[in-house]
């Protein structure tokens, strides 16, 4: 696996000295954001950026990156994501442990072999969904065992258990 794993996004400016709030998207957001560390940006071209301060305010990360110094110039860093390189991430322990861009693009069946689509996006909301796009629209499934009994990665496909409704017309 060659491509970048998203780490974070930076959303919104937080107040008027450079600070951005940033959707977390890893597990380990202590050891991932600390002060003097270089994260890579897609685009490329917003980075690198040095993370210079980072603290949590009401459950949300705020970050100071260096030469971030006002509320302009953290606005224009809204939307960018923050990367790292996958060679920097030890492999988890766990097999049921998967990072977002593995699970892009696999194809959705259930377990009696409905083709139901793609995963589009994973999305983290308090519950892990996947977005399946397919023939039938988005469908959101939750990313949990009961549900997806199967991901096969290396095979390309991911297989779902429905409950009844689950992937009914909206």
């Amino acid at each position: 696996m060659s491509e970048p794993l998203v780490v974070g996004r930076i959303g919104r400016p937080h107040g008027v000295r450079g600070e951005v709030t940033v959707d977390v998207r890893t597990d380990e957001p202590e050891s991932r954001f600390v002060p003097g560390t270089a994260l890579a940006t897609d685009p490329v071209t917003a980075g690198p950026l040095t993370i210079e301060r980072k603290r949590w305010h009401s459950g949300r990360l705020l970050v100071r990156f260096a030469g971030v110094g006002d509320r302009d110039a953290a606005e224009e860093l809204r939307g960018t994501w923050l990367v790292v390189d996958p060679g920097d991430i030890p492999p988890s322990a766990d097999p049921d442990d998967f990072h977002d861009q593995e699970l892009l693009g696999l194809a959705v069946v259930t377990t009696d072999g409905t083709e139901v689509g793609l995963v589009a996006d994973v999305l983290h909301h308090g519950q892990d969904l996947l977005v399946v796009r397919g023939a039938g629209g988005e469908k959101l499934v939750p990313f949990v065992a009961a549900l997806v009994p199967e991901v096969d990665v290396p095979g390309g496909r991911l297989v779902i258990d429905p409950p009844p409704g689950l992937l009914d017309e909206s």
